[in-house]
């Protein structure tokens, strides 16, 4: 077996941690139904789906800043910019809390028009705008929904003061492209699989998939930062899913077996974006 990786990256963290890892989180708002429906209900709102989302900003997300306490942990909390204006209270504690406020788009179900750039320029000052006047702090992060960007969306961000992008899904590392209006970094979706919507709500698992994912994929990638090819994980929180009792201890033992380990970089997103940057730019 070969003691080094074939990995093509040469890559390290702050102070040579075996790995990174971030913790997602997310305030979602919604036009028509959340991701969690009991009967299909097309072309009209949902209000059984709507009133499950608003679960979120009631209970989720304050339960979420009392786990993250637990830890000292800091996280990115993806928030819809109606949800920002629906909910400045739990905003405003994210942000005084040290957590990244990052952009989200306006409504999670409603994309972003591939052939309208003025609308989808319009939208993102709009987000911008309602996550600040709630949080203090501007967002200089974005995710769109679905992480369904258009092909435009990379360069309006670097006009709007944008440093980085997470829609996209195509390496363990992140790095930085040209957008066409100056460098933004992008930081790929690692977090698929230790994901509560993709591992817990959609193939209806127990939580305890959460935990059973993420143990696999710490100890492959801290093995591999062990041999000289340092990655980075992400656990994604929804608070309208993960905030709510039952996921919570599947998540605990998520940070509790990371704890247990040396050498781990525990990072914003932002905080990766700019070490990025540092390291890679030119």
């Amino acid at each position: 077996m070969p003691s080094e990786t074939r990995y093509p990256r040469d890559w390290s963290w702050p102070e040579n941690a075996k790995i990174a890892m971030s913790v997602n989180l997310a305030l979602e708002a919604f036009r028509y139904k959340c991701q969690y429906v009991q009967e299909a209900k097309p072309n009209r709102p949902d209000q059984f789906s709507l009133s499950f989302a608003e679960y979120g900003a009631k209970s989720g997300v304050w339960r979420i800043l009392d786990f993250l306490d637990e830890f000292g942990l800091k996280g990115s909390m993806s928030i819809n910019g109606k949800a920002a204006e629906l909910y400045p209270e739990a905003v405003r504690a994210v942000a005084d809390n040290g957590h990244e406020v990052v952009g989200h788009g306006w409504e999670n179900d409603v994309l972003a028009p591939d052939d309208d750039p003025a609308a989808e320029r319009e939208e993102i000052q709009r987000v911008t705008k309602a996550i600040a006047d709630a949080a203090g702090v501007r967002p200089v992060g974005w995710t769109s929904p679905g992480s369904a960007g258009s092909d435009n969306t990379l360069g309006i961000l670097v006009e709007e003061g944008y440093i980085w992008n997470g829609d996209r899904g195509n390496d363990d590392l992140p790095y930085i492209v040209e957008s066409g209006s100056g460098p933004i970094v992008c930081l790929p979706r690692v977090n698929a699989f230790i994901n509560d919507l993709t591992t817990w709500i959609w193939p209806k698992n127990s939580p305890v998939a959460l935990w059973e994912s993420f143990k696999d994929t710490f100890d492959e990638l801290y093995r591999e930062g062990e041999k000289g090819s340092p990655k980075w994980i992400e656990i994604v929180l929804h608070a309208h899913f993960a905030g709510r009792p039952t996921a919570i201890p599947a998540f605990r033992k998520c940070i509790e077996y990371a704890m247990q380990h040396e050498g781990v970089w525990y990072a914003r997103k932002g905080d990766i974006a700019r070490w990025t940057t540092e390291r890679e730019g030119k």
